[in-house]
């Protein structure tokens, strides 16, 4: 499992998709189904952004790290 997100990605789905979702769930309510989901999308975005892999950019070959130097 080698690192798929790039840094952006990460910051994005960190600093404004978690907390954007837990503040979703917040007000619709953290016992109804769409809050449960939105608090699992959140803990799941959370995750990736962390260990910087995401199993769906994995699955479809995709990698938002940019262009990298050949190794010598």
């Amino acid at each position: 499992m080698s690192n798929n997100m790039g840094l952006l990605d990460r910051r994005v789905r960190g600093f404004l998709v978690t907390p954007a979702a837990v503040i979703v769930a917040l007000v619709a309510g953290f016992g109804s189904i769409l809050g449960i989901v939105l608090l699992a999308v959140a803990a799941v975005t959370a995750l990736t952004a962390t260990v910087g892999f995401c199993p769906l950019y994995a699955l479809f070959h995709l990698d938002t790290r940019g262009r990298r130097p050949l190794p010598h």
